[in-house]
This record gives structure tokens, sequence and C-alpha cells, in this order.
């Protein structure tokens, strides 16, 4: 009876505020890392903390996070308003969605606890008047938030008590190890700790050195990714490229696929290559990249989440070339150009009700595989993974499926069961349609949606913030003798209007 009271929030010792926030979220009791993380870290205690994609690991560290600053402002000495909590994210994306968390615990006690974002490189100005205020939380990458400790603009050494770095595998694939080094120089000798990351890997180790004092290590037994029962995993064998599109085509066409899906692939190009293919059989698609403006990336999700989309072509950052430690990427494969280094789909982002994750190409490694999948089945919502693959790859394939099993060495990715002699009346508009999407019509889709969406973007800054560029003049409108006498002198035989009248002059005769 003990065991089952222990899973409560409200045996944890929180703030009546929090447990209203945490009841209105509609959690009736903590996931795992929860249950495991909260009051250790109420306790003080350095975590390194590994649970998947999906399991609450931002609730894990925000709900004690607030706990604490709370318990410090209703106890403590009266001491002067500063920063005390610090969030460190590999992206952008994440920063808003860990600000819009922790604010959404903090509803109840938003006078006593504020939370700032310092992601967005654009709004520096904004954000230096946002830090002049002090908030108790700051959110953001390793580079911003070092861009603004140089300045003088946000002061640690003296206030930092909570350090949370989240989704600590990303940050130096992300190529945020110098930065992160030059930012630990402007934090106090001592303070409290968090590490929370879906895998561990050489990087997590590394900054546990960096980061920690004696933590407490969660490594919680867990399958990485749900369980049969709530995630359906298959495979489908497609002998070539054209097979892959073909079956694509179908299974959208024909609503083999139901609800809202996300289809990943490895590079920008074949991103826009399969939504110019999908277009031309009036199957909309958008596709959601780090080479769009931020604003435009989480309005997106926002459209998706909201159902304005039922399908997002998504690329992600360790997907467009293989990160290099320490150094910005330069240019992805097949000469990509380098998306935001500070932008990322498959880690993280919080997409909602999703039905499933097509893997239209193979991810590059386990990880990869893990973290696209947990896209789907969140919250205890079904889902199902389909990945696409090619004879030449099914020994990749292998080393995933390996890395899934664990001990367990049943299959996890079961056979797809299609007949592809079904569908061979749709080979021949699939050829055509993926004949006519030519390397010149992707580069000119994907000018387009980069000017489109950054006109877009400045219409989705805050009001605050509108106007700030300076429109074009208007050119003066002519009266109606100038304009007639403009167009005489362009061509002296050209017919025109004048008050009304048509004059049509006759050529001089030669």
């Amino acid at each position: 009876m003990e065991d089952s009271e222990a899973l409560g929030f409200e045996h944890m010792g929180l703030d009546p505020r929090l447990l209203q926030a945490v009841t209105d979220m509609g959690w009736s009791r903590p996931t795992l890392i929860q249950e495991k993380a909260i009051p250790l870290a109420l306790e003080g205690k350095d975590l390194l903390a590994r649970a998947r994609t999906g399991s609450g690991k931002t609730a894990a560290y925000a709900i004690p996070m607030l706990q604490l600053l709370l318990h410090r402002k209703a106890t403590g000495p009266v001491v002067e308003q500063a920063v005390r909590g610090l969030v460190l994210v590999p992206t952008k994306e994440l920063a808003r969605q860990a600000q819009s968390m922790i604010q959404q615990l903090a509803t109840y006690c938003a006078r006593d606890v504020r939370v700032a974002n310092v992601s967005a490189a654009e709004d520096s100005a904004s954000q230096r008047a946002m830090l002049m205020e002090k908030p108790d939380v700051v959110v953001g990458t390793p580079s911003r938030i070092l861009s603004h400790l140089q300045q003088d603009s946000l002061k640690l050494r003296d206030s930092l008590e909570l350090l949370v770095v989240d989704e600590a595998d990303l940050l130096f694939s992300f190529g945020f190890e110098e930065e992160l080094k030059s930012l630990l120089c402007h934090l106090p000798r001592i303070y409290q700790a968090f590490l929370m990351s879906a895998t561990f890997n050489e990087d997590v180790q590394a900054l546990k050195e960096l980061v920690l004092h004696n933590p407490v290590t969660l490594k919680l037994q867990e399958s990485q990714l749900p369980g049969p029962d709530q995630l359906q995993q298959f495979q489908v064998v497609c002998e070539t490229e054209e097979d892959k599109f073909l079956l694509l085509y179908a299974l959208l066409k024909l609503s083999l696929i139901r609800g809202k899906s996300l289809l990943f692939v490895n590079t920008l190009e074949r991103s826009y290559r399969l939504r110019l293919f999908l277009e031309q059989f009036s199957i909309p698609t958008c596709v959601l990249n780090g080479e769009l403006p931020l604003r435009s990336r989480c309005h997106i999700i926002s459209q998706f989440n909201q159902g304005f989309y039922d399908c997002v072509i998504a690329t992600d950052a360790e997907v467009l070339g293989a990160p290099v430690k320490g150094k910005r990427r330069g240019r992805g494969p097949k000469g990509d150009k380098a998306s935001d280094p500070e932008a990322g789909v498959a880690r993280g982002i919080d997409f909602h009700h999703v039905s499933a994750v097509l893997n239209f190409d193979l991810p590059p490694t386990p990880e990869a595989y893990i973290h696209r999948a947990g896209r789907t089945a969140r919250a205890n919502n079904p889902g199902i993974v389909l990945t696409f693959v090619l004879p030449t790859e099914q020994s990749h394939l292998g080393k995933i499926e390996e890395l899934l099993s664990g001990e367990n060495r049943g299959p996890i990715l079961l056979p797809y069961q299609f007949r592809m002699e079904e569908i061979e009346g749709f080979r021949y508009r699939c050829r055509d349609a993926m004949r006519s999407v030519t390397k010149q019509a992707i580069r000119e889709a994907r000018l387009k949606e980069i000017k489109e969406e950054l006109l877009h973007s400045e219409k989705l800054k805050p009001p605050a913030l509108r106007g700030l560029v300076r429109p074009h003049k208007k050119r003066k409108k002519l009266s109606s003798c100038r304009k007639a006498r403009r167009v005489k002198s362009q061509n002296p035989l050209r017919s025109f209007k004048h008050k009304g009248k048509k004059f049509r002059p006759t050529a001089k005769p030669s």
C-alpha cells in the first residue's frame, strides 16, 4: 500500500499551487522518471537521468525546480531578485517547449516565478530588456546564453542555484562543446545540476565530468520505446527507389494510414522531392526543416498540432550530416546547405496526436530511429512506425533491430503485409510524376518557400515588433495626361485613352 501511495504527486511535498497545475494538466500520477527523479532532486542531489523520449523528462526537472524556488521565497531570507535557474537545450524549438511547460506548471504562481526564453538570436534587444528584470528561470541554447553572459546582460556567478541540461546527448553533436565549456566559467562553484538524456554516450559522460558533482545516476529499466501493445513497428522491403514512392502514394491516397503522420527523410533535397511528388496527386504536405525561420517552424508545428496539416515531411539535424564535435556543421550531403544548427525536428519536439511515423529513408543510426519513433505513441496513445527498406539496407536495419531487442531476441520490426502487385496500375502515373520532379523544380520550390516563409515570419512577430522594417515607398500615381504622354512616347503608334476618349494614331506615309 505504501508503494502505491508513493506514486502520487500529492505525497512528494509539493506546493499546493504546483499540485493544482498538475491536476489541471490531467496528470493523475507521475511517470517512472518523475517518480524517481523528483524526490531525489528535492533532496538537493545532482542527477544524471536517462529516460526514453516522451517519458516526461521535462516535468521531471521543472517540478523540483519550481518547488525549490517557491520554497526559498517562502521560507528563506529576503534577497535581491536574481536568476537562480538555468535550462540549457540544444535547439530553439526545445527552448520554447521547455519554457511553455515551466509556465504551465507555474500557472498559479506566475507572480512569484518568472521564466524567460533567450534562444532566438533575432530578438536580442527584447531579450536584454527581459534579462534586466531578472527572471527566476532562463531557458536557452548554450550559444545564446554565452552571448548574453559576455555582454553582461546576464549574470549568474553570484546567483545561480540550479542548472539543467536537457537532451544532454545532443549538445556536443550540435557543435556546442566550446560554448558550453566557456559558459561554465561564468557559473558559481557550487550549484545543483540535472543532466537529462534519452541515451548515454561518450558526450554524456564528458558532460557528466564537466557539470555534475557526485551525481545519482538514474538508468531506468524500461524499454527505449513503448511496448507492442502501444507502438506497432513494421518494415516493408521495397525492391527499388520507385517502389518506395509508389507505396507511399498508395498508403496516403487510399487512406491506408489514418490520422496525422510524420514522414522522415535524410536530406532537404529529398524532402522537397517528396513534397512535389505528392502535390501532383493532390496530397497536401508541408516541409519542416532548419532552413525555415524559427517563427515559421514553430507556426507550422502549432498548425500541425491544431489539425491544419495531416502530414509533415521532416528532416533532423543529426541526419543532415555526420556531426563534427566542437565545430558547426558546414554543408550536408549532396551539397545541401547547412540548416540552422540550433533547429532540430526528430528530437524532443512535441508533435501532438501523431498516429504514424513513416521512415521513408532509413535512419542512419539506431539512436536516430529511436528518436524518430518517439514522435508517436506518446502519453499512452497508440502509434505505428513504418520503415521503408531497400535490399542494400537490410544489414543496417539488422543493427537497429539488435539494439531495440536487447535481451529479447524476438523480431521488433514485423513485416508489413502489403501486396505490391495490387497497386501496379498506379505505377505509370507514379513514374510520370517522379520524372517531372527535376532538380531545377526542387531548387525553385526551396527558394520560393523560403521567401514566402520569410514574409510570413514577419507577420508572425508580436505586435510590438511589427513595422520595424521600413516599407517601400509607393510610386506616385500619374495623372491621366502624363500617363497618356508616357504611353505615346513609348510607342507613338499605340492606341491610348485620354479623358475617356480613345485615340488610334495612324502611321505616317513613307
